[in-house]
């Protein structure tokens, strides 16, 4: 298979940006339309749903920042650009879970231990499940374009406005049961501050995993193994029939921006001129192989005693 074709090239950040926008406009609408649902039943559970709706819409500013900022080019002080950004942005959404995570847990547990009745059940459902709807269309929109892109930023956001989708079915379904509960004569209204706190822990997973993430990047993890095997194999075409080899390779990323170092071991009667000759046609190759990839190849004599030797299996 031609590994050329199987990664897709950067897009400009103005595009990625209008992505952003829909977020905004969507977290705008869903906290306007949970927060009323909330308000009209008095639910605990709707109230949460509601404030995560509200850190959907402060992350998608933050996220905006990011994307903004991710997007300035190199310069002085910031020699590998700023593509690191994209990962406060996802620490910073992370960490927004998890205080609405406590603000849930808190007050659900004030509304069990203080019950009040629940009203309108039926029309703030309705308004909940619109809300929910609207949700579940941007996280997928998000999400995919998340990973096409290699857009941390999105991914981070649309996976937090799926989760937001799962929570708010959960809710719906309690919701539903005391709704059902109350026609049937039976008083079920103990579930809504119960379903509220689970609602409030299972949020924390998520938060723990875009912090987790952010941490991995900030930390300059390693490519994944399916993109370190297209660079083995864009190099292993350039030294292909020479004498060369490559050793320490190493990878690692920033946001959409990957960096790529190795050195090639040539013929110690080669000239400089022939040994950058084929570092540029090793850099090129990576480069076309990974669009979106800023590779570094340093030139030693053979057999120069480096330590890792040929190229490094993934692991």
């Amino acid at each position: 298979m031609d590994t050329k074709t199987t990664v897709e090239s950067p897009v400009s950040t103005r595009f990625l940006m209008r992505f952003m926008w829909l977020s905004i406009a969507t977290a705008v609408a869903t906290v306007t339309i949970k927060g009323a649902a909330a308000w009209i039943t008095q639910s605990a559970g709707l109230m949460s749903d509601a404030l995560e709706s509200t850190v959907n819409l402060v992350a998608a500013i933050v996220a905006l920042w990011a994307l903004n900022v991710s997007a300035k080019p190199a310069d002085a002080e910031h020699e590998f650009g700023h593509g690191k950004a994209e990962y406060f942005s996802s620490a910073v959404e992370g960490a927004l879970i998890f205080v609405a995570a406590g603000g849930i847990i808190a007050g659900a547990i004030l509304k069990l231990l203080n019950p009040v009745p629940l009203e309108e059940l039926g029309f703030g459902l309705a308004l909940a499940l619109g809300a929910s709807v609207l949700n579940l269309i941007t996280g997928m929109v998000l999400l995919r374009a998340g990973k096409k892109h290699r857009s941390i930023v999105l991914e981070a956001d649309g996976r937090h406005l799926l989760t937001d989708v799962l929570t708010s079915i959960g809710v719906l379904v309690a919701m539903g049961i005391i709704l059902i509960g109350a026609r049937l004569g039976q008083n079920w209204e103990i579930l809504d501050p119960i379903i509220a706190i689970g609602v409030g822990i299972n949020i924390l997973w998520t938060g723990y995993t875009l912090m987790r993430r952010s941490v991995v990047g900030l930390l300059d993890a390693a490519l994944p193994a399916d993109e370190v095997a297209i660079i083995h194999t864009a190099m292993e075409r350039v030294v292909d029939r020479t004498q060369c080899r490559i050793t320490q390779l190493r990878t690692r990323e920033a946001g959409r921006q990957r960096f790529i170092e190795a050195i090639v071991e040539v013929p110690g009667a080669w000239t400089v001129h022939r040994g950058h000759e084929l570092t540029d046609a090793l850099e090129r190759e990576i480069e076309q192989a990974l669009p979106g990839t800023e590779a570094h190849i340093h030139v030693e004599p053979l057999g120069a005693g480096s330590v890792a030797g040929p190229i490094p299996p993934t692991v």
